[in-house]
C-alpha cells in the first residue's frame, strides 16, 4: 500500500533540519547505491556517517515516533537512520526496486526493507520536476508533497524520481522492515485498526464491539507478526 503521512515534520523541524543539511557537504549519491540503482541514480547526498546527516535523522526519527498513522500502516520492528538526498539540474532516478536487505555501513545493523519512506524537505512550488513515481497493483502513482510530509510505500515496489527540471528537491528517505513481512496482511490489519478507532470513536473503547474487533485485530497481529 501507499500511505501519504501529512505534517510527519512541522515547520519548525523543517527548518532545523534543514539549516543542519544544508550547510553539509554533499557527495555523489551512489555511494549506496547497488548495482542496479548506480546505473539509473543521478543525485546527490549526504554521507550516512556526517554529523549532520546523524542530527538531521534524529529530527525525522523523532517525528515518526510521534506519528499514530505511521506506526499503524508500518508497524515498524527495525528503521534503518535516515538518508538525505538532492536533485537539481535535470538529476533523476530511473525506475529501479530497492534492495531486499539494507547494511548500515561499518556497522553490523541490518534491516530488511518491507518499506520505504521519503519525506519531502522542499515546497513543491520550488522545483519543477522531482515526483516520485510508484507503479503499484492499482496503477502507477505520482507523488509530490509539502516540505514535511512523508509517504510510505513497499520496497519492492518498482519507483522512480522524476527528473527536476528547476530548482532543488530535497528529501529523506530510508527503509524500514516490519514486524508483518506480507504488504497485503499488513494493509488488511491496517484497515481493521482504522475502523476499529472510528468506531471507538463513535462508540466508545469500552463498547462490546469495539473491544471483540480489538481482539480480532490482535489475534491477527499475533499471528502474522515476525517479532
Amino acid at each position: 500500500m501507499l500511505t501519504v503521512i501529512p505534517e510527519l515534520l512541522d515547520a519548525d523541524a523543517v527548518r532545523r533540519l534543514r539549516d543542519l543539511i544544508d550547510a553539509a557537504q554533499w557527495v555523489d549519491g551512489n555511494v549506496t547505491s547497488g548495482h542496479q540503482s548506480a546505473l539509473a541514480k543521478r543525485n546527490l547526498q549526504l554521507p550516512e556517517d556526517c554529523a549532520e546527516a546523524k542530527q538531521a535523522g534524529q529530527i525525522v526519527l523523532d517525528g515518526l515516533g510521534r506519528s499514530p498513522l505511521f506506526i499503524a500502516a508500518a508497524l515498524p520492528l527495525k528503521i534503518f537512520p535516515p538518508l538525505f538526498n538532492s536533485y537539481a539540474g535535470g538529476q533523476a532516478f530511473g525506475t529501479h526496486v530497492d534492495n531486499a536487505v539494507r547494511i548500515q555501513a561499518g556497522t553490523g545493523f541490518r534491516v530488511r526493507s518491507d518499506l520505504s519512506i521519503t519525506v519531502f524537505l522542499e515546497e513543491p512550488d520550488r522545483y519543477d520536476g522531482g515526483e516520485l513515481t510508484v507503479e503499484t497493483n492499482f496503477g502507477v502513482q505520482q507523488v509530490k508533497l509539502p516540505a514535511g510530509h512523508a509517504v510510505l510505500y513497499p520496497s519492492s515496489s518498482l519507483h522512480r524520481v522524476e527528473p527536476v527540471t528547476r530548482g532543488r528537491r530535497v528529501a529523506s528517505f530510508f527503509w524500514l522492515q516490519s514486524i508483518v513481512r506480507d504488504d497485503a496482511a499488513r494493509q488488511m490489519l491496517f484497515d481493521l485498526d482504522s475502523s476499529v478507532q472510528a468506531l471507538a470513536g463513535e462508540l466508545g473503547h469500552d463498547d462490546a464491539q469495539v473491544i471483540r474487533l480489538t481482539g480480532v485485530y490482535h489475534n491477527l497481529l499475533r499471528r502474522w507478526a515476525d517479532a
